[in-house]
């Protein structure tokens, strides 16, 4: 499945679900947040990198374009999550001992790679 963008299709969503949108994400940054102060930054960062979006726009892909559309949907969102999970622990595992550009470029280096040969092996054969 390649990705695609419609201008159409935003004419399509109403008001009230992009205000879902803003609830749900404000909520999961309120509870990361609670989190963090609670426990710790360790402890908040990790619930904050839960995509806030997600569980909302999932079902509202869910409710536009059916079950297998969200489904892609949050397969997606797994590839992107193994690539954010890759670059932090690059950025964990060399911040103490390198530059940060060094540090950037590793990591950077770490998500593309993960990134991309999840999506080629995962969905890039699905389209």
């Amino acid at each position: 499945m390649r990705p695609s963008f419609s201008i159409s299709q935003l004419r399509e969503t109403r008001f009230s679900e992009y205000l879902v949108r803003f609830v749900f994400g404000g909520a999961v940054a309120v509870a990361a947040s609670t989190l963090g102060e609670l426990y710790g930054p360790s402890v908040g960062g990790l619930f904050l990198a839960f995509p806030t979006l997600l569980p909302a726009s999932l079902t509202l892909v869910k409710l536009h374009d059916g079950r297998s559309a969200a489904v892609q949907d949050a397969r997606g969102a797994l590839v992107g999550s193994a690539g954010l999970a890759s670059f932090a622990a690059v950025v964990w595992s060399t911040a103490s001992w390198s530059t940060p550009a060094v540090t950037l470029g590793l990591a950077l280096l770490a998500w593309i790679l993960v990134s991309v040969t999840l999506w080629w092996s995962a969905l890039g054969s699905s389209s």
